[in-house]
């Protein structure tokens, strides 16, 4: 085997794992409360919770569709390329490495060291830097204690996965089985309880207001994140097993099994807490809605079970983050359009280069801010990319008409129609809501147009 050829080693089970070991992070215990504090509706969040599970399942099917037809490493990296063009590519990819997965593993790495922090109470590190800032947008010394735990994280578990693919799929494995058993536990015990009160989800609102459409988006935001990554299964195409039926397959049954869990702990956390007990922890800041919940029925020492509970699940998202969000990186260096370090493999077939400017990169992001500030980055900047993916559905049945297709888009083309246009949506209102976000997160991307000049400049001399 080349030195730069990966191992086909992953099995429908393994794809399963890193769909949803991508997928469940810090959303499920936390986005309730912003998405609450932006409806004051126990009944519209909900919804809305349906609403993202219902939009991420038809992205995923459209994805489905496009990564059995051109399965291979690099996931929409790969299929720009065959869709648009090169540059087109090229800024996804540079996009993800800027602000898409590495902020995500920020993000995630973040709410493990906040977690631990409210566990074993980190002491703190260099208070007196705690103001100085970057024009009142970035402290980089703000919660240090906390910033560094992550950043310790991030080094540990890219130095894991440059152990090869099936150790860090393995690490996932045995972290995501831990997370699902202590997440229905918590519905078993928390539905069943005295303190749970289902009657009590309605749709009314606390403070006697209409729901309007552009709320209803911005709580979205929050659930997105929740359902965020699981796409990043395409960045391993080409060390999956018959990838062209196991990927479809996998991307499908992991979105459906996250939809059913997501809605079944979310209606337990808003039958155990009142939308003014949600708004109140949203408030506080540095409370979680899932340790609040559990505390309701098992007291301190359910706080504590949750607590650890977020730091296993946190370690097992991020881990499966840092796996999958090389391998594009890979990719475009292996073609010459990122830096050649990056094609290297080492020993055990793992891009080694790539895991490690990752992990640069993703460290100085989780200096530069919060976590709320990194997944509103995270959500503006991926759906445009989702929009384009799901767009590749109908510009890829012109181009390759007669192609084999392993899977094909039910409701074709309607729902592809549907993601497009809510993408679109979305991203409108973000800049709306969340301009600061929307902001950063187009500039981060942007800075992919000299780069691109740069590495075909170089390439060709």
């Amino acid at each position: 085997m080349s030195a730069s050829q990966l191992n086909r080693s992953l099995g429908l089970r393994l794809v399963i794992v890193i769909v949803i070991g991508n997928i469940i992070g810090s959303g499920v215990y936390k986005k309730v409360t912003p998405m609450t504090a932006e409806l004051h509706s126990s009944g519209w969040v909900l919804i809305c919770w349906v609403l993202a599970g219902i939009i991420s399942l038809f992205g995923a099917l459209c994805n489905a569709e496009v990564a059995g037809l051109l399965a291979d490493t690099g996931g929409e990296y790969v299929y720009y390329q065959k869709i648009y063009n090169k540059f087109f590519a090229f800024l996804f990819g540079w996009s993800l490495f800027t602000v898409i997965q590495t902020a995500a593993i920020s993000a995630l790495a973040y709410v493990f060291a906040e977690s631990l922090n409210s566990v074993v109470h980190l002491p703190q590190l260099l208070p007196a830097l705690a103001d100085v800032n970057i024009g009142h947008v970035f402290f980089p010394f703000a919660d240090l204690n906390v910033k560094l735990t992550a950043i310790i994280l991030i080094i540990i578990l890219t130095w894991i996965n440059t152990k090869g693919i099936k150790a860090g799929a393995g690490v996932s494995m045995a972290i995501l089985l831990l997370v699902f058993g202590s997440i229905f536990t918590i519905i078993a015990f928390g539905l069943t309880s005295n303190a749970a009160h289902v009657s009590n989800i309605t749709m009314a609102t606390t403070n006697n207001s209409h729901v309007t459409v552009s709320a209803v988006f911005t709580a979205m935001l929050a659930a997105f994140w929740a359902y965020q990554g699981w796409a990043s299964v395409g960045y391993v195409g080409g060390e999956i097993k018959d990838a062209k039926r196991n990927l479809p397959k996998g991307i499908a049954i992991g979105i459906f099994t996250i939809i059913v869990l997501y809605l079944l702990v979310n209606t337990t956390y808003l039958s155990l807490l009142s939308i003014p007990q949600l708004e109140e922890i949203y408030n506080a800041g540095n409370k979680i809605a899932a340790i609040e919940a559990v505390r309701s029925f098992w007291g301190s020492n359910g706080a504590l079970f949750i607590s650890v509970l977020i730091l296993v699940t946190t370690l097992g998202c991020c881990n499966a983050t840092i796996l999958a969000s090389c391998r594009p990186y890979f990719a475009m260096a292996n073609e010459g359009l990122f830096f050649k370090k990056v094609a290297r493999l080492n020993n055990k077939q793992a891009p080694v280069n790539s895991l490690l400017y990752q992990c640069v990169w993703a460290c100085i992001l989780v200096l530069s801010g919060t976590f709320d500030q990194l997944t509103d980055m995270i959500i503006f900047a991926v759906f445009i990319y989702y929009g384009a993916t799901t767009l590749g559905v109908f510009i890829l049945r012109k181009k390759m008409p007669d192609s084999p297709r392993p899977y094909k888009v039910w409701g074709y083309p309607i729902v592809p129609a549907i993601v497009v246009i809510f993408c679109a949506v979305l991203v409108i209102n973000t800049i709306y809501t969340r301009p600061r976000e929307a902001a950063i997160g187009a500039a981060l991307m942007l800075t992919g147009v000299p780069m691109y000049w740069w590495f075909t400049r170089k390439k060709n001399i």
